[in-house]
């Protein structure tokens, strides 16, 4: 496969992941501004932008603003708009690789999405998360399983991995537990699964424990990792009888045990710099998969806690 497709189709899959997964963090933002009156909104507001890697903002963070920069914005990196436009830019590159559902879906999408903003946040945020689920689908039912197929797959889980730490980071931030974690389960649609697997439960150190470590959720950052694994093992004809000749398999092998071999409190005591750590790990390995596989990079990219 020419390095030039695989890096759009690695792309396609971020990109549409991280539009649904921003959807979803700000969901969850501006309901726990509504239903928690004792939180500031100038410093809640100011501390997703920063978990969302807007750094050099200098007005008053507000509701108005988040929505500006993280919805609406074609020209702000980390905004919805931003990762929707990418993703059909990378589906155009490869445009000969895709079917045809794909492509009309995508840029349906795109060309739809000015017409939402008009909508409360909330609708317009459930119109991009059904957007992204039906493309999911397509894909899903589209798709040769083939290089194409685990390179779309690595970059979505990678992608899902990064952006679950960033939801959990907003929501340990968040001033009322008993309201940001009920709130962070249902914006993964996990509140049911949840429910089910701890028989009612609604407890905070549970509910991290599900979203971090939960092996059959597919949203759990380990089970993002795991996928991301999955898909560089497939990508890889022949490995070394010893170790990893795979720096991004080494870098995202050692991220999922560290989650998944450390205690739970030594996580959750302070879950925003654990998830930072992830997130930085998720970084590398991207830049490992660009050296290794393909030939430029010209796509934005999570570093750290900038986007690029």
């Amino acid at each position: 496969m020419l390095s030039r497709i695989a890096e759009s189709l690695f792309w396609i899959g971020r990109y549409l992941e991280r539009a649904d997964d921003t959807a979803r963090i700000l969901d969850i933002q501006l309901q726990v501004l509504v239903e928690d009156p004792r939180m500031d909104e100038r410093t809640s507001c100011g501390q997703l932008l920063s978990v969302m890697g807007v750094e050099d903002y200098e007005g008053v963070p507000d509701r108005r603003v988040i929505l500006d920069l993280l919805a609406h914005d074609p020209e702000s990196p980390a905004s919805i708009a931003a990762a929707i436009g990418a993703s059909r830019e990378a589906a155009r590159r490869a445009r000969e690789t895709l079917s045809t559902d794909i492509w009309a879906a995508i840029n349906t999408t795109w060309r739809g999405l000015s017409t939402t903003t008009a909508l409360r946040p909330h609708d317009h945020f459930a119109w991009v998360r059904n957007r992204m689920a039906m493309i999911t689908g397509i894909a899903a039912e589209t798709m040769t399983r083939d290089e194409g197929w685990q390179f779309y797959r690595l970059g979505r889980s990678i992608e899902r991995a990064d952006m679950t730490a960033r939801l959990l980071s907003t929501a340990a931030l968040a001033s009322g537990p008993q309201v940001a974690w009920p709130t962070t389960l249902r914006a993964c649609g996990a509140y049911e699964a949840f429910i089910r697997a701890y028989r009612g439960s609604e407890a905070d150190r549970q509910a991290a424990e599900f979203l971090l470590l939960d092996r059959w959720f597919p949203r759990s950052v380990v089970s993002s990792l795991e996928s991301a694994e999955r898909a560089l093992i497939t990508l890889s004809t022949a490995g070394p009888r010893a170790g990893f000749s795979d720096e991004a398999l080494r870098l995202l092998g050692r991220a999922r045990t560290e989650l998944e071999y450390r205690p739970l409190d030594e996580l959750v005591f302070d879950l925003p710099v654990e998830m930072e750590r992830l997130q930085r790990s998720c970084a590398a390995a991207t830049d490992a998969i660009a050296a290794r596989y393909f030939a430029a990079h010209e796509f934005y990219a999570w570093t750290g806690g900038v986007v690029l």
